[in-house]
């Protein structure tokens, strides 16, 4: 259950040439089937929990970058959506993302409470372990994590103003079925696959997708109350920790290398462990190029660098090098990842004239960002077309913007989305949770 798309070296059956000490001639030795499983599951497991703290660093980026008196909402929406994720990725969206059988409802839904998510044990023949590749629980450990990200991506757009049940209810479904639904068409080889879209570790399938969801429910929505004057100046809502919102960024930035490097999917030779080492590098490099660049653009364009802006260049640089962070060079990565931090200081104000309000700027990172790297494959990668690359871009776009966009059309008119005005200044916490995250402080 595997991305299937993304080049795999299994060694199982592969040599590995030994030089020096007692092997000083060219001596072939087999790796041992054992020590592939092994390798390829660990790679998954460390990958996932490196994925898996960077649900740590978007609530914390979201809670610095929100007003002090909505900092509890944020840190319980992301709380929930990774335990909702968790659990409705288990139920349903696993087989949406890798169907059993052909795409009639049986063969979607089969085994959804059955082997084909765990309850089966063993390895091999008869068990639920491929033993010539990696355990199946590690498997789903990674793509889970993946999957509780894309839900990450729409908290923070929509802060200080959405109510904390209709954005659960989304992000159920947004995780059952319509992350995994359009994830099956490219990793679990489906029709986007087949046409030939590269898209290594979802710059597209994660990260746009979620900005589209993101953007829709920022269009439902509406901006916050005072964001925008009648004479259409931009209110200033400055964050309520910067010193939070930076130790998020480092902690995303972190988990990036699980993300991209764990998206190798095989750890069982050599040329697998030299491929992961320069995605580690290309990735750490193309978000220094990006931070690199919004902080010397922030400089020309308003005499003073913006915090705010370097922050979400770098993670803007990471979104830029997901769709291919092992074919560029570390110079290539780092100019692709630096046309992210252009992307974001551009963007947000962009953003801001349409009157779209984006609490935490994830629609120039993820959505935008997302895209600029996904185009940006063919690049670097001469097996990527530029036309099948757009057409699919395009593709996940629409689908997304018309099944997230009904969802939260019918979330508004059946339960209502948005707090009402007295709740919004009062601020989330107290409103909606009745407790504040700094009782201490006067709040703002």
């Amino acid at each position: 259950m595997k991305k299937l798309s993304t080049r795999i070296s299994i060694a199982a059956l592969g040599l590995l040439g030994t030089t020096g000490g007692a092997f000083s001639q060219d001596v072939a030795v087999a790796v041992p089937t054992d020590s592939v499983f092994i390798l390829n599951s660990l790679l998954f497991l460390i990958g996932g929990f490196l994925v898996f703290w960077m649900a740590a660093g978007f609530a914390m980026l979201e809670a610095g970058l929100v007003r002090s008196k909505n900092v509890t909402m944020q840190l319980t929406k992301n709380m929930a959506l990774f335990s909702l994720a968790a659990v409705f990725y288990y139920l349903i969206g696993y087989n949406l993302m890798y169907p059993l059988g052909t795409w009639s409802v049986d063969g979607i839904l089969s085994g959804v409470f059955g082997s084909a998510v765990l309850e089966a044990v063993g390895v091999g023949a008869d068990g639920v372990d491929d033993y010539g590749y990696a355990s199946t629980g590690s498997d789903f450990f990674f793509q889970m994590m993946f999957c509780a990200a894309t839900a990450s991506i729409v908290s923070g757009t929509l802060a200080e103003r959405i109510k904390l049940w209709p954005f659960l209810i989304f992000t159920i479904v947004l995780t059952a079925v319509i992350y995994p639904i359009q994830a099956s068409w490219k990793w679990g080889g489906g029709f986007l696959d087949a046409m030939g879209f590269l898209d290594f570790a979802g710059s597209t399938v994660v990260h746009s997708v979620g900005g589209w969801a993101a953007l829709m429910g920022a269009l439902i929505l509406g901006p916050r109350i005072g964001k925008y004057a009648k004479d259409g100046r931009v209110i200033p809502m400055q964050g309520s920790n910067l010193p939070l919102a930076t130790l998020g960024t480092f902690i995303l930035w972190m988990g990036w290398f699980g993300f991209n490097g764990g998206s190798q999917l095989a750890m069982g030779s050599i040329g697998d462990v030299a491929d992961i080492s320069r995605i580690f590098a290309n990735t750490n490099a193309a978000a220094a190029g990006g931070a690199i660049v919004a902080l010397i653009l922030t400089q020309m364009l308003y005499r003073k660098p913006d915090l705010t802006m370097i922050l979400n260049g770098a993670l803007a640089g990471l979104v830029s090098i997901t769709a291919e962070p092992l074919t560029p060079s570390l110079g290539a990565a780092t100019l692709i990842g630096g046309i992210g931090g252009v992307i974001v200081v551009l963007a947000v104000p962009m953003l801001d004239r349409m009157k779209i309000d984006d609490v935490v700027g994830a629609i120039p990172v993820h959505l935008l960002a997302g895209i600029w790297g996904t185009l940006a494959v063919p690049l670097t990668n001469g097996d990527a077309s530029f036309s099948v690359q757009i057409i699919s871009v395009v593709i996940v776009g629409l689908f997304v913007c018309v099944t997230s966009g009904i969802l939260w059309a019918v979330l508004k008119a059946v339960m209502g989305i948005r707090v009402s005005e007295e709740d919004e200044i009062n601020g989330l916490d107290t409103s909606e949770l009745g407790m504040e995250a700094y009782p201490e402080f006067s709040r703002r």
